[in-house]
């Protein structure tokens, strides 16, 4: 699908301010501006991420009542039992969690439980509630889920068990009865920031805890590349306090990493510095087969485990589950598009919501992740399991999904997520009604141009701006992620001069020049773009749209533009 162009209009009372105050390049202030940053401090803050930048743990509702009894069981020597979801912020939470309390408090009864994607489901389980009853529990700390586990909270309490719900999601009109709940969306909690990973949440509870006991920053500290992994996989936005915490935990994995995550940059083939990006696409889906397609307690092991050789046995096995993960997406995501384009109805609908009774539960999510982007409408995939319909829904940029399944509220048995990602699971006989229902809620709802992919454009360059000074400010924009974009910027009338081609049958190499500029070139990577070869190879002048990146090869490094794409240029007289 073609993509819209959008250059963003730039803030000027506030870009002039910030030029006014910092004296940099009028571009540089226009991007602080679109991110929020107003004025010097701001500006510090964004460019000097530092530990003490953190909030206070025990500005969180709820945080003394659960330090307090956190501290109880220490001192009892009660069995204490982490439960999280199986996915990447999950199994980091859970890591993180148990493995400050085990090296602190080495005398606690400690485990930790997840829940069985396929027999149980998301969220707290009745059958995770009997198994700490049997083990003796007396406390649960629940991690990135539990918010809406009313039912459940009831039925642990009746069970003499007490819950702390550290959780990161959207809460309903009410919440669980538990002895403490930490979510910063909750209404009455005056906490700073409210869009913490499942994994902050974690860490702001043993951050309370080392707080209150006194310990040294260190002994919480070792445990942000963990935090940094949870925030680029569960796509939170990379602002304010996550921005800090991914900062730092990308130094500590750069530096230092747990010998997990150490094997799984291994295992993944990184030998550069590791970025946002590494982790999204190259380490959170080899932790995320664990739950998909096997048991999510293997990554938890990955991480908590000390033992290299054991690690590294670990690591491999998740690629290789990957691997697998990978090619059972492929083929549900063909078979899927197949059945679309077959069917001009379902082509010509504001939603995707599509059922098969054999696909693999644990790489639905993924698929409807693709099937979003092949089409850019909010996409909902469905699958059976045990005689229930479950299924995953995602969303184009700026349509809350999970508003729009709130209001199809009486077709499901349960559901539960974000704005753009969420999980559910339909009552009986109700596929067809459902579908029907939910096109209809989104037709109503959505402003049409959410329907059109875009290209959002952080500003005009001239080939001359291309240079290594601007590289490097841009470096400090990072660590990138949702609500600070790697910026991107747009060339207009530029030129091939007759070296780009096609490679590897799919991307193009592109060699620009413009004639304002005689005598100055710079390359550019059209990944997929081959489709547009004949507008560079015209001879015809045409606009790119790009992000900046340094191409290392042989020893030498030097910039070049990620092209993501190009049109023909609108010549004056035309």
């Amino acid at each position: 699908m073609e993509k819209q162009w959008v250059l963003q209009k730039a803030d000027k009372p506030c870009s002039d301010r910030l030029y006014e105050q910092l004296k940099i390049r009028p571009v540089y202030c226009r991007l602080l501006a679109s991110r929020g940053i107003r004025n010097f401090k701001e500006a510090k803050a964004f460019f000097r991420p530092a530990g003490d930048m953190l909030h206070d743990p025990f500005a969180m509702k709820d945080m003394h009542k659960a330090v307090e009894r956190i501290e109880k069981a220490i001192r009892e020597k009660e069995k204490v039992l982490l439960y999280g979801d199986y996915d990447v912020d999950g199994t980091t939470a859970i890591a993180t969690v148990f493995s400050f309390l085990k090296t602190q408090y080495p005398g606690l009864p400690l485990g930790y439980y997840i829940p069985d994607r396929y027999k149980e489901g998301y969220g707290i389980s009745k059958a995770g509630i009997d198994y700490a009853k049997t083990k003796q529990i007396s406390l649960i700390i629940v991690l990135d889920c539990g918010i809406k586990a009313l039912e459940q909270a009831k039925y642990a309490k009746s069970m003499g068990i007490d819950l702390v719900i550290g959780d990161h999601h959207l809460p309903g009109d009410r919440l669980p009865e538990a002895y403490a709940v930490l979510n910063p969306k909750q209404q009455g909690c005056d906490y700073p920031y409210k869009s913490l990973s499942g994994c902050g949440i974690g860490y702001k509870l043993i951050s309370a805890l080392a707080k209150k006991q006194d310990l040294p920053s260190y002994t919480t500290g070792q445990y942000l590349d963990l935090v940094a992994t949870s925030i680029a996989a569960d796509i939170v936005p990379v602002t304010g306090e996550n921005r800090t915490l991914a900062y730092l935990g990308l130094k500590k994995m750069n530096k230092d990493p747990l010998p997990g995550l150490k094997a799984l940059i291994t295992i993944s083939g990184l030998k550069k510095e590791i970025r946002m990006e590494d982790i999204v696409f190259m380490i959170a889906p080899r932790i995320n087969a664990a739950g998909r397609l096997k048991d999510a307690a293997l990554a938890v092991t990955l991480f908590i485990e000390k033992n290299v050789e054991a690690v590294s046995n670990i690591a491999k096995e998740l690629h290789e589950l990957n691997n697998k993960r990978k090619q059972l997406d492929k083929e549900i995501t063909a078979e899927i598009i197949e059945r679309i384009n077959d069917e001009p109805h379902l082509k010509k609908r504001k939603t995707t919501v599509i059922f098969g009774s054999d696909w693999h539960k644990g790489v639905i999510g993924i698929t409807a992740s693709r099937l979003m982007e092949t089409y850019y409408r909010p996409t909902i995939v469905l699958a059976e399991d045990k005689g229930k319909i479950t299924g995953s829904a995602r969303s184009v940029k700026g349509f809350n999904i999970y508003e729009a399944l709130k209001t199809c509220r009486p077709f499901m048995e349960r559901f539960g997520g974000h704005k753009y990602a969420a999980g559910l699971t339909l009552k009986p006989d109700v596929l067809e009604t459902f579908s029907e229902k939910f096109e209809e809620v989104v037709a109503a709802t959505i402003n049409p141009e959410m329907l059109v992919p875009q290209n959002r454009i952080d500003a005009e360059l001239t080939l001359p701006e291309l240079t290594e000074g601007l590289y490097n400010m841009l470096l400090q924009f990072e660590p990138f992620g949702p609500k600070n974009e790697q910026p991107v910027f747009l060339l207009n009338k530029v030129k091939d001069n007759g070296y780009s081609r096609i490679i590897g049958g799919k991307h193009i190499r592109l060699e620009i020049i413009h004639s304002d500029f005689p005598g100055q070139s710079i390359a550019g990577i059209g990944f997929n773009l081959a489709k547009k070869f004949d507008i560079a190879g015209s001879g015809k002048l045409f606009d790119l749209c790009f992000c900046i990146e340094k191409n290392d090869f042989s020893g030498k490094s030097h910039l070049q533009l990620r092209v993501l794409d190009l049109r023909p240029s609108e010549i004056e007289g035309d």
